[in-house]
């Protein structure tokens, strides 16, 4: 127990039969029960945790038939931590990248209520940069920043990470039948917390790389997936939050952005085309493309600081 509270630590594990060991053995002894969830691993992954339960009883091992999904992996975690009732549930990746020295860090806020929801954030460092492979901190910074816009946390950064803790309340309110996943799962738990205006918080922890883990990511392939997730994240979360739970005229603002700035855009490209393949273009063209251009990009901020004013208080 960690404060007199109940502590479940999610693992969601595929293909981690080099690295699970060193997570469960590391584990801190405040955990209650190490949930591992293997996603139906091709390796040996079960063989190795099973074969370390008889030394380790905090340990839980839960096998999906088919393969899920990290996202997958976590839900099943989540739903046995809210039915056996633990105060706080953590999640922990099975390759070792999460230094449990900073479970306590993550936890804590929750634990305390101060928050319903804590992620890690890897980017407080100033040695981030150098630690994080290139193309990896590349990406990420880009999904961040379109996180922040459809979850509106705007207060959070580096919204890719993996470390977590979520409380009681909120394992029972969200659907998590409903979330996605695949990798992006964090960035659609963000936006649910945000439908439910829970309080969330980013805490300072160290990335960890090079210590014999594998990475499943390409970001070819999850870039473009996840924004596409979090577009339709994001105009799901204007119509349950602005119009279904309590209407909000920053609504109408994004609207209007979007029908100001998409022709507007079109129209802009349409005159560049025209000079560059065709001749001059006349002076009143250029300046309607540029009214709708700017008049759009106001809109959008107006709204975006009114999104912000309405979640300011959730941190």
């Amino acid at each position: 127990m960690f404060e007199n509270k109940r502590i479940a630590v999610i693992v969601p594990s595929y293909k981690e039969e080099t690295q699970i060991r060193t997570v469960i053995e590391t584990m801190p002894d405040f955990v209650d029960c190490i949930i591992i969830v293997d996603d139906k691993s091709p390796d040996r992954t079960t063989a190795v945790v099973e074969s370390l339960i008889p030394q380790h009883p905090r340990v839980l091992l839960i096998r999906h038939e088919a393969n899920q999904g990290v996202g997958g992996a976590i839900v099943t975690g989540y739903k046995h931590a809210r039915d056996q009732q633990f105060d706080v549930a953590a999640v922990m990746a099975g390759d070792g990248q999460m230094d449990p020295v900073d479970l306590p860090n993550v936890i804590a806020p929750v634990v305390r209520g101060e928050v319903d929801y804590c992620k890690g954030n890897r980017l407080f460092t100033g040695e981030a940069y150098k630690k994080i492979p290139a193309i990896r901190y590349f990406g990420n910074a880009v999904l961040s920043l379109m996180t922040k816009v459809a979850s509106g946390y705007w207060h959070v950064a580096d919204s890719q990470t993996g470390y977590t803790a979520v409380n009681l309340k909120m394992l029972r309110l969200i659907d998590w039948d409903g979330t996605y996943k695949r990798y992006g799962c964090p960035n659609d738990y963000l936006v649910k917390l945000n439908i439910y205006s829970a309080k969330v918080r980013d805490v300072p922890i160290r990335p960890v790389y090079g210590v014999g883990e594998q990475s499943k990511i390409r970001l070819h392939k999850v870039i473009p997936r996840i924004s596409l997730l979090l577009t339709r994240l994001f105009f799901r979360r204007m119509f349950e939050k602005y119009v279904i739970r309590d209407f909000h005229p920053l609504v109408l603002f994004y609207f209007m952005s979007f029908i100001l700035l998409v022709p507007g855009l079109a129209y802009g490209l349409s005159c560049a085309l025209h000079r560059f393949l065709i001749g001059p273009v006349q002076a009143t063209s250029v300046l309607f493309a540029v009214f709708l251009l700017v008049s759009g990009i106001q809109f959008g901020l107006f709204a975006m600081f009114m999104d912000m004013e309405m979640n300011k208080d959730l941190r």
